[in-house]
């Protein structure tokens, strides 16, 4: 029998710049009744990244449709070009083309693939014959391709002052909890809670149960648990009804005895790090076949982070920060350098979100500083804000490492000091505790408080400088009084301590900003008798450093 061959009409491609998804041919896009014309019909709904609109026209829509919803989920492309190539008719009512496919990313990331398909003429008109093949060349059933992040190795790590690691990444386990996906909840969180107990004993059926209600029915991490944890358990909590464990991996703490606030702003740069340093490779998969490369790019590791942290003395902050019930916070930092050494809470003060960027009331606390600040205006013919200023009381703070994004506000949250409003940050706080300490050793200058070597902290709202002994003198004479005859007086191990100490009424807060053994010690307590309590955290932490 005799084959005749008719070329397909091919029409002129027209760019079109008006959408992310840019089509190959789009101007050809219209169905002409050829085959070509299914053809580009398919490819123009690949480019809208639509695999329902680009399945419709196979001879096997919800195989395709299925398969290709898989590979434009999986590849996420910023935009997929597609252009119909060479269709060819023939006489037997088949044709066949070829796709060229191009993926587009960010960062001018690019994937490119050229396949071959065929096409047939039913009584609805022409149909691509559906063979994954059009995806990519020789793809098996069930497969597709498919866009990752890949990480250098080995990981950066978190180093405490003295080059010892301080936190790394380690693999986890979120145990995730979906109440849609377990016939009786209820049953599952006592199973759940039961499972965890050898571990968690904390995790309890109210708790597990007060976060699914405030999840408002959607999935709750009960928990993460690194694998030592796992090996720990009796039973398997992914057998529990609507539970599944999920492999992950998170920064976490080398020495499991400690816990810091810091832990979010250093855990924030060491990601930024790791998405500067981060690569990408398309990967081919299939059902019982290992993921193989097609195309990528990874670049070198990024650096480890070295930070100003004391581990021992952060050991030391947590002990004293659990002696108290309210919620109790301290900052301790190098009182010359402006160093953090480390930043502690009890629960109380991790529940209530307490953290070195926001405001709190001062209450009487800063009176000696706003009078020795009001003396000098006055005598100077200064403006007070331009003394707070360089006393770090009215500049705002970014400390990478130690500022951290909040819920509320995408970027790193900062702080300022306003004197009408009587309000301040702990690492303000801590910031006037250097300058006080640089002033009794004759450094007149302030500096901003840093957490990461070499990073420097930005400062606004004002500018750091010069110190007037003027100003620092009865600051610290005050400061003396109270440490040796006032509300400090009672503190003992505490040798040559200068100390600020205040609370904003009976329900607090309340402060202690003391200068002593070359270190600034913060302590920001709140609820009832917090001024009391920030003196019992401080006297403990005395006790034991």
């Amino acid at each position: 029998m005799r084959i005749w061959v008719k070329r397909a009409p091919i029409l002129a491609c027209v760019t079109v710049a008006c959408s992310v998804a840019v089509v190959g041919c789009s101007a050809g896009a219209a169905d002409d009744g050829t085959a070509a014309g299914a053809a580009r019909q398919f490819a123009a709904a690949m480019g809208r990244q639509d695999a329902g609109g680009a399945a419709k026209y196979t001879t096997a829509p919800g195989q395709a449709g299925e398969a290709l919803t898989q590979t434009l989920q999986s590849m996420n492309a910023q935009s997929v070009q597609v252009s119909v190539e060479k269709p060819v008719e023939y006489s037997d009512g088949t044709a066949s083309f070829s796709l060229k496919t191009t993926y587009k990313w960010p960062k001018n990331r690019t994937f490119e693939t050229t396949t071959s398909g065929t096409a047939r003429h039913l009584t609805t008109g022409w149909k691509i014959t559906w063979d994954p093949a059009i995806i990519y060349p020789d793809l098996p059933p069930g497969g597709a391709i498919r866009e990752i992040r890949t990480d250098a190795t080995p990981s950066p790590t978190v180093r405490s002052r003295t080059g010892k690691t301080f936190m790394y990444l380690q693999p986890v386990n979120d145990i995730i909890l979906d109440p849609t996906q377990t016939k009786d909840v209820n049953s599952s969180v006592r199973a759940l809670a039961r499972t965890l107990k050898p571990i968690a004993p904390l995790i309890t059926s109210q708790v597990l149960s007060e976060k699914l209600a405030e999840s408002q029915g959607k999935p709750i991490t009960a928990v993460t648990l690194r694998d030592p944890d796992m090996e720990v358990l009796t039973s398997n909590p992914g057998a529990v009804p609507g539970v599944t464990v999920r492999k992950a991996g998170m920064l976490v703490m080398a020495d499991r005895r400690l816990s810091s606030p810091l832990e979010d702003g250093l855990t924030n740069y060491w990601q930024a790090i790791r998405d500067a340093t981060a690569g990408w490779q398309v990967q081919v998969t299939a059902p019982g076949i290992k993921p193989r490369k097609l195309a990528g790019e990874q670049g070198p590791p990024g650096p480890s982070v070295n930070t100003t942290v004391d581990q021992n003395l952060q050991l030391t902050l947590g002990d004293a920060a659990v002696e108290v019930a309210q919620p109790a916070t301290l900052l301790a930092l190098d009182a010359t350098s402006g160093a953090v050494l480390g930043m502690a809470q009890n629960d109380a003060a991790r529940s209530r979100g307490i953290n070195v960027d926001d405001v709190y009331p001062v209450g009487s606390t800063l009176n000696p500083v706003m009078a020795a600040v009001e003396q000098t205006a006055n005598a100077n013919q200064e403006v007070s804000g331009d003394i707070l200023d360089r006393l770090g009381l009215g500049v705002q703070f970014t400390v990478p490492g130690a500022s951290a994004p909040t819920a509320n506000q995408p970027g790193v949250a900062t702080v300022d000091f306003q004197p009408n409003q009587t309000t301040a940050s702990m690492m303000n706080m801590g910031a006037l505790g250097v300058a006080m300490a640089r002033s009794t050793a004759g450094q007149m200058t302030s500096v901003a408080p840093y957490v990461i070597n070499g990073v420097p902290t930005t400062v606004s709202g004002g500018k750091l400088g010069e110190l007037d002994a003027a100003t620092t003198a009865p600051i610290l004479k005050a400061m003396a009084t109270t440490a040796k005859s006032g509300d400090a007086s009672d503190l003992t191990r505490a040798p040559g301590l200068k100390a600020l100490v205040g609370t904003n009424g009976p329900q607090g807060p309340g402060w202690f900003i003391g200068l002593q053994g070359g270190k600034v010690l913060v302590v920001y307590c709140e609820g009832e008798k917090s001024g009391t309590a920030a003196l019992q955290v401080a006297q403990k932490y005395f006790t034991i450093r």
